[in-house]
Protein backbone atom coordinates (compact mmCIF):
# COMPACT_ATOMS: atom_id res chain seq x y z
CA UNK A 1 0.00 0.00 0.00
CA UNK A 2 3.23 2.45 0.54
CA UNK A 3 4.42 1.43 -2.92
CA UNK A 4 1.28 2.06 -4.41
CA UNK A 5 0.70 5.25 -2.20
CA UNK A 6 4.03 6.20 -3.57
CA UNK A 7 3.28 5.68 -7.09
CA UNK A 8 -0.17 7.87 -7.01
CA UNK A 9 1.66 10.38 -5.09
CA UNK A 10 4.56 10.43 -7.34
CA UNK A 11 2.14 10.46 -10.66
CA UNK A 12 0.38 13.16 -9.07
CA UNK A 13 3.30 15.23 -8.94
CA UNK A 14 4.61 14.81 -12.05
CA UNK A 15 1.51 15.58 -13.21
CA UNK A 16 1.63 18.96 -11.41
CA UNK A 17 5.18 19.47 -12.53
CA UNK A 18 3.89 18.97 -16.68
CA UNK A 19 1.20 21.54 -16.04
CA UNK A 20 3.14 24.32 -13.96
CA UNK A 21 5.66 24.08 -16.91
CA UNK A 22 3.08 24.49 -19.22
CA UNK A 23 1.17 27.04 -17.32
CA UNK A 24 4.72 28.85 -17.10
CA UNK A 25 5.46 28.46 -20.67
CA UNK A 26 2.07 29.93 -21.93
CA UNK A 27 2.46 32.69 -19.16
CA UNK A 28 6.06 33.97 -20.53
CA UNK A 29 4.66 33.30 -24.18
CA UNK A 30 1.44 36.18 -23.08
CA UNK A 31 4.81 37.92 -21.32
CA UNK A 32 6.84 38.39 -24.20
CA UNK A 33 3.38 39.29 -26.67
CA UNK A 34 2.15 41.68 -24.36
CA UNK A 35 6.10 43.96 -24.46
CA UNK A 36 5.96 43.40 -28.12
CA UNK A 37 2.70 44.64 -28.17
CA UNK A 38 4.03 47.66 -26.20
CA UNK A 39 7.21 48.20 -28.57
CA UNK A 40 5.09 48.44 -31.48
CA UNK A 41 3.60 51.72 -29.92
CA UNK A 42 7.02 53.15 -29.67
CA UNK A 43 8.43 55.80 -32.28
CA UNK A 44 11.54 54.16 -32.75
CA UNK A 45 9.34 50.54 -33.66
CA UNK A 46 9.02 51.05 -37.54
CA UNK A 47 13.00 52.07 -37.58
CA UNK A 48 14.24 49.16 -35.67
CA UNK A 49 11.77 47.07 -38.58
CA UNK A 50 14.31 47.66 -41.55
CA UNK A 51 17.30 47.62 -39.53
CA UNK A 52 20.33 45.71 -41.83
CA UNK A 53 22.19 43.05 -40.60
CA UNK A 54 25.07 45.43 -40.01
CA UNK A 55 22.68 47.83 -38.53
CA UNK A 56 21.44 45.13 -35.77
CA UNK A 57 25.16 43.48 -35.28
CA UNK A 58 26.85 47.09 -34.57
CA UNK A 59 23.54 47.94 -32.41
CA UNK A 60 24.37 44.30 -30.24
CA UNK A 61 27.99 45.73 -30.23
CA UNK A 62 27.13 48.86 -28.82
CA UNK A 63 24.36 47.20 -26.12
CA UNK A 64 27.33 44.77 -24.75
CA UNK A 65 29.86 47.86 -24.31
CA UNK A 66 27.38 50.33 -22.78
CA UNK A 67 26.25 47.18 -20.12
CA UNK A 68 30.62 46.83 -19.38
CA UNK A 69 30.43 50.30 -18.67
CA UNK A 70 27.94 50.47 -17.06
CA UNK A 71 29.50 47.99 -14.59
CA UNK A 72 33.48 48.98 -15.19
CA UNK A 73 33.40 52.32 -15.47
CA UNK A 74 30.68 53.67 -13.61
CA UNK A 75 31.91 52.93 -10.03
CA UNK A 76 32.85 54.95 -7.60
CA UNK A 77 36.73 54.70 -6.52
CA UNK A 78 37.73 54.96 -3.11
CA UNK A 79 38.64 58.59 -2.54
CA UNK A 80 35.28 59.80 -4.45
CA UNK A 81 32.37 60.62 -2.18
CA UNK A 82 29.11 59.88 -2.99
CA UNK A 83 27.42 57.33 -5.45
CA UNK A 84 28.68 56.67 -9.10
CA UNK A 85 26.62 55.57 -11.43
CA UNK A 86 24.96 55.83 -15.17
CA UNK A 87 22.57 58.61 -15.51
CA UNK A 88 24.09 60.89 -12.71
CA UNK A 89 23.99 64.37 -12.91
CA UNK A 90 25.36 65.36 -15.79
CA UNK A 91 28.01 67.98 -14.17
CA UNK A 92 29.09 65.44 -12.02
CA UNK A 93 29.20 62.92 -15.32
CA UNK A 94 30.92 65.20 -17.72
CA UNK A 95 34.57 64.05 -17.41
CA UNK A 96 34.34 60.60 -16.96
CA UNK A 97 31.82 60.77 -19.54
CA UNK A 98 34.16 61.81 -22.01
CA UNK A 99 36.76 59.19 -21.80
CA UNK A 100 34.07 56.23 -22.26
CA UNK A 101 34.10 54.02 -25.12
CA UNK A 102 30.44 54.89 -25.97
CA UNK A 103 31.66 58.44 -25.96
CA UNK A 104 33.82 57.47 -28.37
CA UNK A 105 31.23 56.06 -30.35
CA UNK A 106 28.67 58.33 -30.19
CA UNK A 107 31.41 61.45 -31.45
CA UNK A 108 31.20 59.39 -34.22
CA UNK A 109 26.90 58.71 -35.03
CA UNK A 110 25.83 60.81 -37.51
CA UNK A 111 23.44 63.03 -35.73
CA UNK A 112 21.70 64.27 -38.67
CA UNK A 113 19.95 67.60 -37.79
CA UNK A 114 20.22 70.35 -35.19
CA UNK A 115 16.34 71.46 -34.77
CA UNK A 116 16.61 73.56 -31.34
CA UNK A 117 19.42 75.68 -30.60
CA UNK A 118 20.26 79.36 -29.64
CA UNK A 119 22.97 80.93 -31.78
CA UNK A 120 24.30 82.89 -29.15
CA UNK A 121 24.24 80.24 -26.67
CA UNK A 122 26.65 78.13 -28.79
CA UNK A 123 29.92 80.10 -28.23
CA UNK A 124 32.81 78.89 -26.46
CA UNK A 125 33.58 81.63 -23.78
CA UNK A 126 37.67 81.16 -24.51
CA UNK A 127 36.67 81.60 -28.08
CA UNK A 128 34.44 85.25 -27.45
CA UNK A 129 36.96 86.67 -25.17
CA UNK A 130 39.58 86.14 -27.84
CA UNK A 131 38.10 87.79 -30.18
CA UNK A 132 36.99 90.82 -27.56
CA UNK A 133 40.99 90.96 -26.88
CA UNK A 134 42.38 90.80 -30.35
CA UNK A 135 39.50 92.82 -32.34
CA UNK A 136 40.72 96.61 -32.25
CA UNK A 137 37.68 99.02 -31.10
CA UNK A 138 36.27 96.41 -28.57
CA UNK A 139 35.09 98.04 -25.32
CA UNK A 140 33.23 97.36 -22.49
CA UNK A 141 31.36 99.67 -19.96
CA UNK A 142 28.95 98.91 -16.94
CA UNK A 143 25.57 100.44 -15.16
CA UNK A 144 28.37 100.56 -12.23
CA UNK A 145 32.03 100.48 -11.46
CA UNK A 146 32.69 96.79 -10.82
CA UNK A 147 34.02 97.23 -7.21
CA UNK A 148 34.92 93.60 -5.27
CA UNK A 149 31.50 94.25 -3.74
CA UNK A 150 29.45 94.26 -7.20
CA UNK A 151 31.95 92.13 -9.47
CA UNK A 152 29.22 89.29 -9.34
CA UNK A 153 26.58 90.89 -9.91
CA UNK A 154 26.14 94.29 -11.76
CA UNK A 155 25.41 94.34 -15.24
CA UNK A 156 28.42 95.06 -17.81
CA UNK A 157 28.29 95.05 -21.88
CA UNK A 158 30.40 95.03 -24.29
CA UNK A 159 30.31 97.74 -27.65
CA UNK A 160 32.45 98.43 -30.71
CA UNK A 161 34.01 101.70 -31.29
CA UNK A 162 35.87 103.17 -33.32
CA UNK A 163 37.31 105.63 -30.98
CA UNK A 164 38.24 105.69 -27.00
CA UNK A 165 36.90 108.03 -24.54
CA UNK A 166 39.76 109.68 -22.78
CA UNK A 167 39.58 108.40 -19.50
CA UNK A 168 42.02 106.99 -16.83
CA UNK A 169 40.02 105.40 -14.03
CA UNK A 170 39.48 102.39 -14.86
CA UNK A 171 36.25 100.43 -14.91
CA UNK A 172 36.87 98.46 -11.13
CA UNK A 173 37.16 101.58 -9.36
CA UNK A 174 34.99 103.33 -7.88
CA UNK A 175 36.12 106.49 -10.22
CA UNK A 176 34.74 104.93 -12.64
CA UNK A 177 31.69 106.99 -14.53
CA UNK A 178 28.85 105.00 -16.13
CA UNK A 179 28.55 104.44 -18.92
CA UNK A 180 31.96 105.08 -20.37
CA UNK A 181 33.83 103.09 -23.53
CA UNK A 182 37.01 101.01 -21.79
CA UNK A 183 38.83 99.25 -24.13
CA UNK A 184 38.47 95.75 -23.33
CA UNK A 185 42.33 95.05 -23.51
CA UNK A 186 42.66 97.35 -21.11
CA UNK A 187 40.30 96.37 -18.78
CA UNK A 188 41.54 93.13 -19.05
CA UNK A 189 45.10 94.27 -17.85
CA UNK A 190 43.76 96.40 -14.47
CA UNK A 191 41.44 93.71 -13.52
CA UNK A 192 41.79 93.27 -9.22
CA UNK A 193 44.12 90.69 -8.48
CA UNK A 194 46.29 89.49 -5.77
CA UNK A 195 50.17 90.33 -6.23
CA UNK A 196 51.86 88.03 -8.32
CA UNK A 197 48.78 86.96 -10.10
CA UNK A 198 48.45 86.86 -13.50
CA UNK A 199 45.76 89.73 -14.40
CA UNK A 200 44.83 88.50 -18.04
CA UNK A 201 43.66 84.93 -16.24
CA UNK A 202 42.16 86.47 -13.58
CA UNK A 203 39.83 88.31 -15.80
CA UNK A 204 39.47 85.35 -18.25
CA UNK A 205 38.17 83.21 -15.38
CA UNK A 206 35.72 85.84 -14.11
CA UNK A 207 34.26 86.15 -17.81
CA UNK A 208 33.70 82.81 -17.76
CA UNK A 209 31.48 82.80 -14.33
CA UNK A 210 29.33 85.55 -15.76
CA UNK A 211 28.99 83.81 -19.26
CA UNK A 212 28.15 80.72 -18.10
CA UNK A 213 26.43 78.39 -15.98
CA UNK A 214 29.26 77.11 -13.11
CA UNK A 215 29.35 73.51 -12.12
CA UNK A 216 28.56 74.62 -8.77
CA UNK A 217 25.24 76.88 -9.96
CA UNK A 218 24.38 73.73 -11.97
CA UNK A 219 24.25 71.65 -8.58
CA UNK A 220 22.09 74.13 -6.50
CA UNK A 221 18.79 72.59 -7.86
CA UNK A 222 16.96 73.64 -4.30
CA UNK A 223 17.41 77.50 -5.59
CA UNK A 224 14.27 76.24 -8.20
CA UNK A 225 14.25 77.27 -11.37
CA UNK A 226 13.77 81.42 -10.91
CA UNK A 227 17.20 81.86 -9.70
CA UNK A 228 19.29 79.73 -12.20
CA UNK A 229 17.11 81.42 -15.23
CA UNK A 230 17.90 85.10 -14.16
CA UNK A 231 21.74 84.07 -14.02
CA UNK A 232 21.18 82.30 -17.73
CA UNK A 233 19.57 85.42 -19.12
CA UNK A 234 22.19 87.73 -17.89
CA UNK A 235 24.46 86.19 -20.02
CA UNK A 236 22.98 86.89 -23.53
CA UNK A 237 22.88 90.49 -22.42
CA UNK A 238 26.71 90.49 -21.60
CA UNK A 239 28.13 88.70 -24.86
CA UNK A 240 25.14 90.02 -27.43
CA UNK A 241 27.47 93.48 -28.23
CA UNK A 242 30.73 91.01 -29.02
CA UNK A 243 28.79 88.45 -30.89
CA UNK A 244 27.31 91.25 -33.22
CA UNK A 245 30.32 93.45 -34.39
CA UNK A 246 30.13 92.47 -38.18
CA UNK A 247 33.61 90.95 -38.07
CA UNK A 248 33.04 89.10 -35.12
CA UNK A 249 29.43 87.79 -36.01
CA UNK A 250 31.14 86.69 -39.51
CA UNK A 251 33.84 84.90 -38.10
CA UNK A 252 31.32 83.54 -35.16
CA UNK A 253 28.83 81.97 -37.34
CA UNK A 254 31.33 79.86 -39.27
CA UNK A 255 32.79 78.74 -36.51
CA UNK A 256 29.23 77.29 -34.71
CA UNK A 257 28.61 75.59 -38.53
CA UNK A 258 32.37 74.06 -38.62
CA UNK A 259 31.60 72.67 -34.95
CA UNK A 260 28.55 71.17 -35.22
CA UNK A 261 29.66 69.75 -38.80
CA UNK A 262 32.68 68.21 -36.60
CA UNK A 263 30.02 67.28 -34.22
CA UNK A 264 28.31 64.28 -37.28
CA UNK A 265 25.40 67.29 -38.04
CA UNK A 266 24.51 67.69 -41.47
CA UNK A 267 21.87 70.71 -40.35
CA UNK A 268 21.28 73.34 -37.92
CA UNK A 269 17.62 75.83 -37.80
CA UNK A 270 19.04 78.62 -35.51
CA UNK A 271 17.48 80.05 -33.93
CA UNK A 272 18.14 84.22 -33.01
CA UNK A 273 16.50 86.52 -30.45
CA UNK A 274 15.86 89.67 -33.25
CA UNK A 275 16.70 92.17 -29.77
CA UNK A 276 20.64 92.61 -31.22
CA UNK A 277 22.22 95.80 -32.52
CA UNK A 278 24.74 94.27 -35.64
CA UNK A 279 27.28 97.28 -36.00
CA UNK A 280 29.40 97.60 -39.18
CA UNK A 281 32.65 97.08 -39.68
CA UNK A 282 35.28 100.10 -38.89
CA UNK A 283 32.21 102.64 -38.63
CA UNK A 284 30.08 100.79 -35.32
CA UNK A 285 26.88 102.13 -37.25
CA UNK A 286 23.84 99.68 -36.55
CA UNK A 287 22.78 98.04 -39.32
CA UNK A 288 18.90 96.76 -40.19
CA UNK A 289 18.20 93.39 -38.59
CA UNK A 290 17.58 92.69 -42.40
CA UNK A 291 21.50 92.76 -42.38
CA UNK A 292 22.06 90.40 -40.03
CA UNK A 293 20.41 87.92 -41.72
CA UNK A 294 21.93 88.59 -45.37
CA UNK A 295 25.05 88.32 -43.60
CA UNK A 296 24.15 84.82 -41.68
CA UNK A 297 23.21 83.52 -45.19
CA UNK A 298 26.54 84.54 -47.17
CA UNK A 299 28.41 82.90 -44.24
CA UNK A 300 26.22 79.80 -44.40
CA UNK A 301 26.54 79.74 -48.41
CA UNK A 302 30.48 79.96 -48.16
CA UNK A 303 30.63 77.16 -45.25
CA UNK A 304 28.68 74.92 -47.62
CA UNK A 305 30.95 75.47 -50.59
CA UNK A 306 33.75 75.19 -48.35
CA UNK A 307 32.67 71.56 -47.61
CA UNK A 308 31.92 70.89 -50.90
CA UNK A 309 28.41 70.60 -50.19
CA UNK A 310 28.63 67.67 -47.27
CA UNK A 311 27.09 69.98 -45.00
CA UNK A 312 23.68 70.70 -45.74
CA UNK A 313 23.10 74.25 -44.87
CA UNK A 314 21.63 75.99 -41.91
CA UNK A 315 18.46 78.70 -41.59
CA UNK A 316 17.39 81.29 -38.83
CA UNK A 317 13.97 80.83 -36.56
CA UNK A 318 13.33 84.71 -35.76
CA UNK A 319 12.72 85.03 -32.48
CA UNK A 320 11.50 87.22 -29.60
CA UNK A 321 11.07 87.71 -25.66
CA UNK A 322 7.74 85.98 -25.23
CA UNK A 323 7.47 88.51 -22.06
CA UNK A 324 7.63 91.82 -24.04
CA UNK A 325 4.10 93.64 -24.92
CA UNK A 326 2.43 93.26 -27.86
CA UNK A 327 3.05 96.22 -30.07
CA UNK A 328 7.06 95.21 -29.49
CA UNK A 329 6.03 91.50 -30.39
CA UNK A 330 4.33 93.20 -33.51
CA UNK A 331 7.07 95.19 -34.78
CA UNK A 332 9.84 92.31 -34.53
CA UNK A 333 6.95 90.37 -36.47
CA UNK A 334 7.02 92.61 -39.46
CA UNK A 335 10.54 92.91 -39.29
CA UNK A 336 10.42 88.83 -39.61
CA UNK A 337 7.74 88.89 -42.61
CA UNK A 338 10.15 92.52 -44.09
CA UNK A 339 13.44 89.59 -44.00
CA UNK A 340 11.66 86.71 -44.97
CA UNK A 341 10.48 88.81 -48.40
CA UNK A 342 14.69 89.91 -49.04
CA UNK A 343 16.06 86.99 -47.86
CA UNK A 344 13.14 83.48 -48.04
CA UNK A 345 15.72 80.79 -48.13
CA UNK A 346 17.12 82.09 -44.93
CA UNK A 347 14.10 82.79 -42.73
CA UNK A 348 12.52 79.42 -41.74
CA UNK A 349 9.99 80.08 -39.03
CA UNK A 350 9.31 82.13 -35.85
CA UNK A 351 9.02 81.78 -32.17
CA UNK A 352 8.81 83.54 -28.50
CA UNK A 353 11.25 82.55 -26.07
CA UNK A 354 13.23 83.12 -22.63
CA UNK A 355 11.57 81.55 -19.55
CA UNK A 356 7.93 80.26 -19.76
CA UNK A 357 6.96 80.77 -16.38
CA UNK A 358 7.78 84.40 -15.96
CA UNK A 359 6.71 84.87 -19.64
CA UNK A 360 3.66 85.96 -21.11
CA UNK A 361 1.25 82.72 -22.46
CA UNK A 362 0.64 81.86 -26.04
CA UNK A 363 -2.84 82.75 -25.48
CA UNK A 364 -2.28 86.11 -24.64
CA UNK A 365 -0.18 86.00 -27.54
CA UNK A 366 -2.98 85.50 -29.89
CA UNK A 367 -3.91 88.53 -31.34
CA UNK A 368 -0.42 88.75 -32.35
CA UNK A 369 0.24 85.30 -34.03
CA UNK A 370 -3.29 85.56 -35.46
CA UNK A 371 -2.39 88.93 -36.69
CA UNK A 372 1.45 87.21 -37.96
CA UNK A 373 -0.95 84.60 -40.15
CA UNK A 374 -2.86 87.21 -41.72
CA UNK A 375 -0.15 89.06 -42.70
CA UNK A 376 2.59 86.23 -44.22
CA UNK A 377 -0.81 85.54 -46.04
CA UNK A 378 -1.03 88.96 -47.65
CA UNK A 379 2.73 89.53 -48.46
CA UNK A 380 2.41 86.13 -49.67
CA UNK A 381 4.96 84.33 -47.48
CA UNK A 382 5.31 80.58 -45.29
CA UNK A 383 7.02 81.20 -41.51
CA UNK A 384 5.63 78.35 -39.70
CA UNK A 385 4.92 78.32 -36.00
CA UNK A 386 7.83 76.51 -33.61
CA UNK A 387 7.18 77.22 -30.58
CA UNK A 388 8.54 76.93 -27.12
CA UNK A 389 5.79 75.67 -25.17
CA UNK A 390 5.42 72.87 -21.60
CA UNK A 391 9.07 73.90 -20.55
CA UNK A 392 8.06 73.45 -17.35
CA UNK A 393 7.08 71.77 -14.17
CA UNK A 394 3.50 72.24 -13.74
CA UNK A 395 0.38 70.57 -14.38
CA UNK A 396 -2.54 72.20 -14.99
CA UNK A 397 -0.62 75.81 -14.73
CA UNK A 398 -0.84 78.57 -17.73
CA UNK A 399 2.81 77.62 -19.02
CA UNK A 400 1.81 74.08 -19.21
CA UNK A 401 -0.82 75.04 -20.99
CA UNK A 402 1.09 76.85 -23.75
CA UNK A 403 1.30 73.03 -25.28
CA UNK A 404 -2.89 73.53 -26.06
CA UNK A 405 -2.46 76.20 -27.73
CA UNK A 406 1.02 75.35 -29.43
CA UNK A 407 -0.89 72.58 -31.14
CA UNK A 408 -4.34 74.63 -31.63
CA UNK A 409 -1.72 76.86 -33.27
CA UNK A 410 -0.40 74.53 -35.67
CA UNK A 411 2.93 74.61 -34.62
CA UNK A 412 4.87 71.47 -36.43
CA UNK A 413 7.75 71.83 -33.77
CA UNK A 414 7.54 72.36 -30.26
CA UNK A 415 10.35 73.28 -28.09
CA UNK A 416 11.40 71.57 -25.22
CA UNK A 417 7.56 70.49 -24.89
CA UNK A 418 8.39 68.94 -21.33
CA UNK A 419 5.37 68.38 -19.74
CA UNK A 420 3.87 67.07 -22.67
CA UNK A 421 3.36 63.46 -21.19
CA UNK A 422 1.35 64.88 -18.55
CA UNK A 423 -1.48 65.12 -21.53
CA UNK A 424 -2.36 62.13 -23.09
CA UNK A 425 -4.82 63.63 -26.00
CA UNK A 426 -1.96 66.06 -26.96
CA UNK A 427 0.54 62.80 -27.28
CA UNK A 428 -1.57 61.34 -29.11
CA UNK A 429 -2.45 64.23 -31.42
CA UNK A 430 1.22 64.97 -31.72
CA UNK A 431 2.02 61.15 -33.22
CA UNK A 432 -1.40 61.41 -35.10
CA UNK A 433 -0.80 64.43 -36.86
CA UNK A 434 3.35 64.37 -36.88
CA UNK A 435 4.11 67.43 -34.70
CA UNK A 436 7.94 67.09 -33.40
CA UNK A 437 8.88 67.40 -30.07
CA UNK A 438 12.82 69.52 -30.05
CA UNK A 439 13.87 67.45 -26.81
CA UNK A 440 17.06 69.05 -24.99
CA UNK A 441 18.20 66.63 -22.26
CA UNK A 442 21.13 68.77 -21.03
CA UNK A 443 19.20 71.75 -21.14
CA UNK A 444 16.41 70.69 -18.81
CA UNK A 445 18.64 69.44 -16.41
CA UNK A 446 20.77 72.56 -15.92
CA UNK A 447 17.63 74.63 -15.94
CA UNK A 448 16.41 72.37 -13.00
CA UNK A 449 13.25 70.79 -14.12
CA UNK A 450 14.85 67.75 -13.70
CA UNK A 451 17.80 66.33 -11.85
CA UNK A 452 19.08 64.10 -13.83
CA UNK A 453 18.47 62.19 -17.10
CA UNK A 454 16.72 59.41 -15.30
CA UNK A 455 14.16 61.45 -14.37
CA UNK A 456 13.48 62.79 -17.55
CA UNK A 457 10.00 62.26 -19.77
CA UNK A 458 11.90 61.47 -22.78
CA UNK A 459 10.94 57.23 -22.23
CA UNK A 460 7.35 58.20 -21.74
CA UNK A 461 7.20 60.37 -24.79
CA UNK A 462 9.37 57.73 -26.91
CA UNK A 463 7.58 55.08 -25.61
CA UNK A 464 3.62 56.39 -26.62
CA UNK A 465 5.33 56.99 -30.29
CA UNK A 466 5.61 60.96 -30.02
CA UNK A 467 8.15 62.00 -32.84
CA UNK A 468 11.39 63.22 -30.70
CA UNK A 469 14.58 64.99 -31.69
CA UNK A 470 17.32 65.43 -29.45
CA UNK A 471 19.37 69.23 -29.59
CA UNK A 472 21.91 70.62 -26.96
CA UNK A 473 19.96 74.19 -26.82
CA UNK A 474 22.70 75.97 -25.09
CA UNK A 475 25.78 73.93 -25.01
CA UNK A 476 28.63 76.89 -24.37
CA UNK A 477 26.82 78.50 -21.85
CA UNK A 478 25.10 75.55 -19.73
CA UNK A 479 28.05 73.03 -19.40
CA UNK A 480 28.73 71.07 -22.33
CA UNK A 481 31.35 73.72 -23.26
CA UNK A 482 32.10 72.50 -27.01
CA UNK A 483 30.48 74.73 -29.67
CA UNK A 484 28.11 72.72 -31.24
CA UNK A 485 27.90 69.64 -29.11
CA UNK A 486 25.66 67.55 -29.35
CA UNK A 487 27.43 64.60 -28.37
CA UNK A 488 26.77 65.04 -25.03
CA UNK A 489 23.01 64.97 -25.40
CA UNK A 490 22.87 62.14 -27.26
CA UNK A 491 25.47 60.13 -25.30
CA UNK A 492 22.96 61.09 -21.81
CA UNK A 493 20.27 58.94 -23.82
CA UNK A 494 22.16 56.13 -24.92
CA UNK A 495 23.33 55.56 -21.82
CA UNK A 496 20.37 56.11 -19.59
CA UNK A 497 17.43 54.10 -20.88
CA UNK A 498 17.77 50.66 -21.72
CA UNK A 499 15.01 50.45 -24.58
CA UNK A 500 16.40 53.22 -26.36
CA UNK A 501 20.01 51.68 -27.58
CA UNK A 502 21.56 52.90 -30.73
CA UNK A 503 18.83 51.48 -32.60
CA UNK A 504 16.47 54.21 -30.99
CA UNK A 505 19.16 57.31 -31.02
CA UNK A 506 19.02 56.34 -34.95
CA UNK A 507 15.42 57.05 -35.05
CA UNK A 508 16.53 60.29 -32.78
CA UNK A 509 18.35 61.33 -35.84
CA UNK A 510 16.03 60.41 -38.00
CA UNK A 511 13.34 62.39 -36.90
CA UNK A 512 15.66 65.11 -37.06
CA UNK A 513 16.36 65.16 -40.69
CA UNK A 514 12.65 64.28 -40.98
CA UNK A 515 11.88 67.25 -39.46
CA UNK A 516 14.19 70.12 -40.18
CA UNK A 517 13.41 73.37 -41.85
CA UNK A 518 14.84 72.81 -45.47
CA UNK A 519 14.58 75.04 -47.90
CA UNK A 520 11.18 74.36 -50.20
CA UNK A 521 10.27 71.42 -47.83
CA UNK A 522 7.52 70.69 -46.02
CA UNK A 523 8.06 69.31 -42.35
CA UNK A 524 7.75 65.77 -42.04
CA UNK A 525 6.99 65.36 -45.39
CA UNK A 526 9.30 62.78 -47.20
CA UNK A 527 9.51 64.35 -50.66
CA UNK A 528 11.75 65.93 -52.53
CA UNK A 529 14.80 67.67 -50.83
CA UNK A 530 13.73 65.87 -47.83
CA UNK A 531 13.69 62.33 -49.59
CA UNK A 532 17.17 63.12 -50.50
CA UNK A 533 18.65 64.37 -47.26
CA UNK A 534 16.93 61.43 -45.64
CA UNK A 535 18.24 58.99 -48.23
CA UNK A 536 21.87 60.68 -47.87
CA UNK A 537 21.50 60.27 -44.13
CA UNK A 538 20.59 56.58 -44.19
CA UNK A 539 23.90 56.20 -45.82
CA UNK A 540 25.47 57.50 -43.54
CA UNK A 541 24.00 55.64 -40.75
CA UNK A 542 24.88 52.44 -42.66
CA UNK A 543 28.78 53.62 -43.01
CA UNK A 544 29.01 54.68 -39.40
CA UNK A 545 27.20 51.00 -38.57
CA UNK A 546 30.04 49.18 -40.76
CA UNK A 547 32.34 51.37 -38.45
CA UNK A 548 31.00 50.21 -35.11
CA UNK A 549 31.10 46.39 -36.25
CA UNK A 550 35.28 47.12 -37.73
CA UNK A 551 36.21 49.03 -35.14
CA UNK A 552 34.77 47.34 -32.14
CA UNK A 553 35.12 43.52 -33.80
CA UNK A 554 36.50 41.99 -29.89
CA UNK A 555 32.99 42.79 -29.15
CA UNK A 556 30.89 41.15 -31.16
Amino acid sequence: MILDGAATNGAATNGAAVSLEKELARYEAERAALIEKEKSLRHDYTFRQRLTPTAKKAAAIVSKIRVHEAEKVWTKVEEEEGDVFPGMCFTLAKERMENSILWKIVKQFPKGALLHAHLEAMVDTDWLLDRALETPGMHMYSEVPLTPENLETAMFDFQYSPTTPSSSASIFSSSYKSPTLISVSVAADSFPTPAGSNTRDAFRAWFKSRTTITPEESMKQHEGINLIWAKFQSVFRIIHGIVYYEPIFRRFVHEVLHNVHADGCLWADLRLAFLMQLRRKDTGEILPRHELVRIFGEVVDAYVAETRGAFWGSRIIWTNVRAFDAKTIMDSMVECIDAKKRYPHIVSGFDLVAQEDKGRTLRSHLPELLQFRRLCAEAGVDIPLYLHAGETLGDGTETDDNLFDAVLLGAKRIGHGFSLYKHPLLMELSRKHGICLEVCPISNEILRLTASIMQHPLPALLAHGVPVSINNDDPGILGQMQTGSMTHDFWQVLQAYDNVGLEGLGDLAETGVRFAAFDGAAVGVEEGIRKKRLEQWRDQWEKFCEWVCEEFEEWA
